[in-house]
């Protein structure tokens, strides 16, 4: 029996709609995954959350002329989840922080637990301060210069390069609020140091399957000396800190993240420390929680809990030339994409553009030209068939047998083919961009068979039929290969042929429809919404 197959997705803020980067990220692809184990018979679980207390959240509220924190999250959660369900990402768990009891409880649990076994500290070091806003600054209330490369980044983490800071290390602190250049004032908040783990950490970064990009992070982390991280800030958004003399702070959004990943699993598992290794979706702007931070956390607490087995990490997905950002608006969002292109067009878009290694960018234009290829190739193959099954076999699976030396080398390119696919389908060699490629090969191959038998027509009516059977076979195994990609289109064209859903992706299913069977020609696109 196959070892469970734990998959995270990085829970998403709910501080505006889901746009399209978000979808070429983490969620999209951590459901193809899932999609593929489950039906090669994998136990397997894919769960994420909603960031309900990321400050992202808040500030969002005071930029839209006074919402509540609450207000925000409610409203975008609600939407974060419906773009999910419309666009065929089904998840086993979703964790709703603020809705689910026991949750806060746990939360300041693990940092209690932290800091009374030695692995939390006080320290009292400079933080920014906005005088006209009476607020301590940090995170999303915070813009500056990073440190580490000099890129404007928000405070704790910066996005480009994917380092740490301790907010007041920031060049140039201005308030995002008001705008107002900071203060620095001394504060006392909690810290974790992360050098005393550095072996495990190192362990751990030469075990973990991880991108290059990723593991220079890491080593850079290392050869300056791994920082101190702020845990808590003097705030009123998030989870309480419940350790003596920090009762007015809120736990960092990004240390609870840590327990709130755990609190996605059963929860004897998560007390016992006992979880399967996960495989891990997420941008490399959070690379440096996924591998540093939350490791270590882990390690501190459960010394002998599994950590990661593989990172899957996209780079930025960019629209006109700049990073998406629902923060700053600059963004397509997936409702819209949705309405626009439907759930087969959009994924197999994003997956095809994956930022795998790179980055990539999107364009409507682009769009435009998946779906033509989509009606063109795809539902152009699969109506001429379906009608000429109608037209020369009376609606039903020819007696004809595929046969013949033509049949014999597609067959045996495909069989290496979906050899290829597979892996590009598994954890190990996980590729959506290859995975994409091989499917749009496989169905340029069935049109070729197409048109080059089609003279069989005349020729031979016995082995133009026995030609239809043997593109019905491919059609048959293309609604198993395609299915963990395009979900909906894949189930339409099962549904067709009569064939189960949920098949593996394997060789088996390039097999004839039983000869008989009645066919229905479809009444519209099978891939596209």
């Amino acid at each position: 029996m196959s070892t469970p197959v734990w998959i995270t997705a990085t829970p998403p803020t709910p501080n505006g709609d889901l746009h399209i980067g978000h979808i070429a990220g983490p969620y999209v692809a951590g459901d193809v995954l899932r999609r593929f184990l489950a039906a090669d018979g994998t136990e397997v679980r894919y769960t994420t959350g909603l960031d309900d207390h990321q400050s992202y959240v808040p500030v969002r509220g005071l930029k839209d002329g006074g919402r509540t924190g609450e207000e925000v999250a409610d409203s975008y959660g609600a939407s974060i989840a419906r773009v999910w369900q419309r666009a065929e990402v089904g998840f086993d768990r979703v964790v709703r922080p603020r809705e689910e009891d026991g949750y806060l409880a746990y939360v300041q649990d693990f940092l209690r637990r932290l800091h009374d076994a030695g692995h939390v500290v006080a320290r009292t070091r400079p933080l920014p301060y906005c005088a006209p806003c009476e607020r301590w600054l940090y995170e999303a209330y915070l813009t500056g210069k990073c440190p580490h490369c000099g890129s404007s980044s928000n405070g704790n983490a910066c996005e480009p390069c994917g380092r740490p800071n301790d907010c007041a290390d920031l060049g140039e602190p201005r308030c995002t609020i008001c705008d107002t250049p900071a203060e620095i004032r001394d504060a006392a908040r909690l810290y974790f140091p992360l050098a005393p783990l550095a072996d495990r950490l190192e362990a751990f970064w030469a075990e973990v399957d991880m991108p290059p990009h990723l593991r220079a992070l890491c080593d850079r982390m290392l050869a300056h000396g791994l920082p101190e991280i702020a845990v808590s800030h003097p705030g009123e958004w998030g989870v309480p800190v419940t350790v003596p003399g920090f009762e007015d702070q809120r736990a960092y959004v990004w240390f609870e993240m840590a327990p709130g990943y755990l609190w996605e699993l059963p929860e004897q598992e998560r007390e016992k420390g006992d979880w399967p290794a996960p495989v891990q979706f997420f941008g490399f702007d959070n690379g440096y929680f996924h591998a540093v931070l939350f490791p270590a956390l882990y390690a501190a607490l459960h010394p002998g809990a599994a950590l990661a087995r593989t990172f899957v990490v996209n780079e930025f997905y960019q629209l006109d030339g700049a990073k998406f950002s629902t923060s700053r608006r600059h963004a397509i969002w997936v409702h819209e994409a949705l309405a626009e292109a439907g759930s087969d067009v959009l994924r197999h878009h994003v997956l095809a553009d994956r930022p795998n290694g790179r980055q990539t960018s999107f364009t409507r234009a682009d769009l435009e030209r998946t779906q033509a290829l989509l009606t063109a190739q795809w539902n152009g193959w699969l109506e001429r068939l379906f009608a000429a099954v109608a037209r020369h076999s009376d609606g039903r699976v020819p007696e004809e047998r595929p046969e013949g030396p033509a049949w014999q080398r597609l067959r045996a390119w495909l069989e290496r083919t979906v050899a290829e696919l597979r892996e590009a389908y598994g954890v190990e060699g996980f590729d959506t961009r290859r995975v994409i490629a091989l499917l749009d090969e496989i169905v340029a191959g069935a049109n070729d068979f197409w048109y080059v038998h089609e003279h069989e027509r005349d020729r031979s009516p016995s082995a133009h039929r026995a030609a239809l059977t043997a593109q019905l076979a491919v059609a048959g195994a293309l609604s198993a290969w395609a299915a963990p990609v395009m979900p909906a289109g894949a189930a339409r064209l099962a549904a067709l042929l009569g064939e189960d859903t949920d098949r593996a992706v394997d060789a088996a299913a390039l097999t004839p429809p039983p000869a008989g069977r009645p066919l229905t020609v479809p009444d519209r696109p099978v891939f596209g919404d």
